[in-house]
């Protein structure tokens, strides 16, 4: 069956439908890893967006049990072409029913390096996919004009707390569409990790007198977070160790009368590389973010930068003064490198006092 991309400044491309035949209008926007496309479609973070992935093939290990959360979370997927014939000794399926199961519908067979080069261009922009060969342009890109993402971190935030259980440190943990391998990274580490919903009053997490605080990634505009900024700053207030990932960076720079701003095109990807300001080290790092912190906007009193982004110079972690806080915009408990940044795990644990 044909399908159809359809983007906002109207160029088209055609190309097969993959997954669900439904419409689907979103954000349009590309990863470049070569591999980890199933961490990709489970990652919350891609809510209200669609992913382009710029390897041209795809699906060639099928899906495995390497997924981020229980399901997938973008709104559409774009490939070059996908792998007819999955060939991997933990494959349990194939990504063409994997979608058709996520009912996330998709478009294979086009030009993803032209697509992308559009939007390294001409930035960001919203999109279409659809089957209906009939389609009217007229009639489309106003409702690709008038898309926004929204308040997507309430629909991917846990909707109660639960607990992994562990015998060291006691880490709360908000979700704000949190990587499973957050959490599992802190367990492995003997933390017992308490879950909480995005939305929990400060006061109940402080209440439980945690050993450490972590924020997680989650998807969106960080300024649209207004209940959530609010409660971070009682959080930040506590003098509790805390760690803070990707939106969770930008949530506690807001917190602290920062500003965010949205990138061009992001970051999206396994390899970009960050520099560690206190040792000259640089990483490899997995990224997916829209928005980034204007480290200028913070007094240093508050918090001075920790990282920056090698590529294009932006802020990729900040380390907050007289405070045993420091957070970044990068993923830790991803593997671009595969175990480059790990270490700040083993930093946090540390701020809580080490193993127990």
């Amino acid at each position: 069956m044909k399908a159809f991309l359809i983007l906002e400044d109207g160029t088209v491309f055609e190309g097969t439908s993959i997954g669900s035949t439904k419409d689907m209008i979103s954000e349009i926007v590309f990863n470049t890893s070569m591999t980890g496309y199933l961490e990709v479609l489970t990652d919350p973070s891609y809510a209200g967006q669609a992913v382009v992935m710029t390897y041209p093939l795809i699906g060639n290990y099928g899906i495995t049990p390497d997924m981020e959360s229980k399901k997938a979370w973008p709104d559409g997927y774009i490939v070059r072409e996908l792998s007819r014939m999955p060939s991997n000794f933990r494959c349990e399926g194939t990504i063409q029913d994997f979608l058709k199961e996520q009912d996330i519908p998709g478009i294979a067979g086009i030009d993803t390096r032209a697509l992308t080069k559009i939007l390294r261009e001409k930035g960001t922009m919203n999109g279409m996919i659809t089957t209906n060969e009939n389609y009217n342009l007229d009639e489309v890109l106003p409702k690709l004009h008038a898309y926004k993402v929204g308040d997507v971190v309430s629909n991917v935030t846990c909707s109660e707390k639960y607990v992994l259980e562990g015998n060291g440190p006691k880490v709360a943990l908000m979700d704000f569409g949190a990587k499973n391998n957050i959490a599992r990274s802190l367990n492995d580490r003997g933390c017992e990790v308490t879950v909480y919903p995005a939305n929990i009053p400060a006061e109940e997490i402080i209440s439980a007198n945690p050993d450490g605080i972590m924020l997680s990634n989650g998807p969106g505009d960080p300024a649209d977070c207004t209940s959530i900024i609010k409660e971070i700053r009682k959080l930040y207030d506590s003098d509790i160790p805390i760690f803070a990932i990707c939106l969770g960076h930008q949530l506690m720079a807001l917190a602290n009368g920062g500003k965010t701003y949205k990138l061009k095109y992001g970051h999206r990807g396994g390899n970009h590389p960050v520099k560690d300001l206190q040792t000259g080290r640089v990483y490899i790092s997995s990224q997916n973010h829209g928005y980034a912190v204007d480290a200028d906007s913070i007094p240093e009193s508050v918090a001075v930068p920790a990282f920056v982004n090698v590529n294009d110079k932006t802020n990729e972690g900040m380390s907050y003064v007289g405070k045993n806080i420091f957070t970044v915009q990068f993923h830790p408990e991803a593997c671009p490198g595969p175990q480059d940044s790990g270490y700040l795990f083993d930093r946090f644990m540390d701020m809580m006092g080490g193993t127990k």
